[in-house]
């Protein structure tokens, strides 16, 4: 875990020095809570303005913190337990940035929450590709690399408005075709049921998200509002997509 847990605060820490200096200034993020459909309770303080909002973010620590604790008694070598655990510790830091985000309502804090997604999507097609390649051929380098490339590609945010959802729709795309592309070659109905229940997950993330403010004129989405069940759907987008890549990374140890 110590490996894990270093290889996600080094470049975690990097970029948040990065978002709290002048470099970003001119990306574009909503810094207002008119963003958001959720009204805001008076009374309630900063970092519980918008309660729902705020406290769905619980669930990224808890989904978070049970996989990096699992499984119990299963056997898994040193580097799947590493793709696991650099995934969940991930899911544990996500949570407390878009708090912090929502709390602040400052650059710094939405830069990283944007930015953050990248590494996190790319992890997926790292994963895959260690599952393909097997541990014999699978180098942390690649992984480095990866990771690198996806933390730079946040730049197209500095050149064009829509960088960033460029940035994300490219991340988002590689990850599904890497998935529909080992569950072909090695997934069976299991995998397969994990696979849409993520993409699925992955959609709502993106759609309950643009229609927010729309959904509210609906009774049913005043409170618990589009932008809340957005980020159930991404919760559970985590959690299907650990349980798609566990279960392969098993199925393939058994294999060799």
């Amino acid at each position: 875990m110590k490996s894990a847990l270093l290889h996600v605060s080094v470049p975690f820490v990097l970029c948040v020095v990065w978002a709290n200096t002048s470099l970003f200034d001119d990306v574009q993020v909503d810094l207002s809570y008119d963003h958001y459909a959720e009204q805001i309770v008076a009374g309630l303080p900063g970092f519980l303005a918008l309660p729902c909002n705020c406290l769905v973010n619980l669930a990224y620590i808890y989904m978070g913190l049970y996989w990096l604790l699992w499984p119990r008694g299963v056997q898994e070598t040193s580097q799947s337990r590493y793709m696991r655990e650099v995934f969940a510790i991930m899911a544990v830091l996500y949570g407390p940035v878009q708090w912090t985000r929502l709390a602040l309502l400052r650059r710094a804090p939405a830069v990283l929450d944007q930015w953050f997604t990248l590494p996190i999507f790319t992890w997926v097609p790292v994963w895959i590709g260690f599952i393909e390649r097997g541990p014999a051929k699978w180098s942390a380098l690649h992984a480095v690399a990866h990771e690198l490339f996806s933390i730079l590609s946040y730049g197209l945010a500095l050149v064009h408005a829509r960088g960033f959802e460029l940035a994300l729709g490219c991340h988002v795309s590689l990850a599904v075709y890497k998935g529909v592309r080992v569950q072909i070659a090695h997934g069976d109905a299991r995998t397969r049921r994990y696979l849409v229940l993520a993409v699925l997950s992955c959609a709502g993330f993106v759609v309950l998200k643009l229609l927010d403010h729309w959904l509210a004129q609906y009774r049913l989405f005043r409170r618990l509002t589009g932008h809340f069940w957005s980020k159930v759907c991404d919760v559970m987008q985590f959690h299907f997509s650990f349980c798609f890549l566990s279960a392969l990374t098993q199925s393939a140890a058994r294999q060799e």
